[in-house]
């Protein structure tokens, strides 16, 4: 991915997740934070083209601690002000992030203290997959699982023992899709929206090696 295709990026995450928090708050947040994935050496920004044309992106993150400080660090000052902007012109928003998200952002964005999302031990780091999507009319095509497969690969070369996702829970996400893909449900979750999200697990070769240890 590069930053010439974000108005992509930000078109498509828009349309397939229209309920996400960030999604909510525009296209000029949501461009400076899918920027966070490109700019990282510790997360993995992906297009998937057809013809000469993008019709697919995923992002996820590899090192989720190291992640969380780079953005901390680089980006910061613009995601807190493109946010307070977003927030001022949706006082709705505004309200509905009081009440779910500001304390947990005041500990991350506002004070500058990473919290880990995800602590590395023995058995390596996990990676997550944070979005993914496939333009409509190239679905059904195999482009998701393929990258999926290349960020997969790019977390077990970095030594990372499994890579985890969340997706809406029931018959509206896509658990399916990925249980027959051999990934093993986690168990349930919440959004601070309230939305039930189930967490799936891949294990990687890294990790298995340490299991068999």
């Amino acid at each position: 991915m590069t930053p010439e295709e974000l108005p992509f990026v930000v078109a498509e995450h828009r349309k397939h997740f229209p309920d996400g928090f960030f999604a909510r708050l525009g296209p000029a947040f949501l461009t400076a934070y899918s920027r966070t994935y490109i700019s990282s050496p510790h997360a993995g920004a992906y297009i998937a083209e057809s013809d000469g044309e993008p019709v697919g992106f995923l992002v996820g993150v590899i090192e989720p601690v190291a992640h969380r400080r780079h953005v901390l660090q680089v980006h910061r000052r613009k995601l807190l002000l493109r946010a307070a902007g977003a927030l001022a012109l949706r006082p709705p928003l505004a309200l509905h992030f009081l009440r779910t998200r500001l304390p947990r952002y005041c500990r991350g964005l506002l004070r500058g203290r990473p919290a880990p999302q995800v602590a590395r031990g023995p058995r390596g780091t996990t990676a997550v997959l944070a979005h993914v999507a496939v333009v409509e009319h190239a679905r059904s095509r195999g482009i998701g699982e393929v990258l999926i497969s290349r960020f997969v690969e790019d977390a077990n070369n970095a030594g990372c023992a499994r890579v985890s996702l969340v997706t809406v829970l029931g018959d509206g996400g896509a658990g399916m899709y990925y249980e027959r893909r051999g990934w093993v449900p986690q168990g349930e979750t919440s959004s601070p929206d309230g939305r039930r999200l189930a967490t799936y697990d891949l294990l990687l070769n890294s990790g298995a090696a340490a299991e068999a240890c």
